[in-house]
């Protein structure tokens, strides 16, 4: 027989990842941390599919608390990830430049006024 876990559950399991994908963004282990993120993403679908009586007092203290520790956990995977997808975007930037759609082979005005 399946078992569904609890929203409670659900939400350390997710509070546990989350602590790992900091761990992964301090050693830049980009690949780890896109599998950390694509399980989270996956308890997060679980935890929304999920419905649950009225949580008691204390599991709803429980939620929060589990809840600000992976916001708080994400607000420093982005401290690591952020400016590495900026050098991205900078790499990715320098040896692109946009074409000239209206020119494409350039300013043809020189040929045209001054060979005739």
């Amino acid at each position: 027989m399946l078992v569904m876990a609890s929203q409670i559950e659900l939400y350390k399991q997710m509070s546990l990842l989350s602590a790992r994908m900091v761990q992964a963004a301090r050693a830049s282990d980009w690949d780890s941390l896109i599998d950390l993120e694509r399980n989270v993403a996956a308890l997060r679908d679980v935890l929304q599919d999920s419905a649950e009586l009225d949580p008691t007092e204390i599991e709803s203290g429980e939620k929060r608390r589990l809840v600000q520790t992976i916001l708080e956990n994400d607000a420093e995977v982005r401290r690591h990830t952020e400016p590495w997808m900026e050098q991205v975007r900078v790499f990715l930037g320098q040896g692109h430049k946009p074409k000239n759609i209206d020119h494409p082979f350039g300013d043809l005005s020189i040929i045209s006024s001054g060979s005739r």
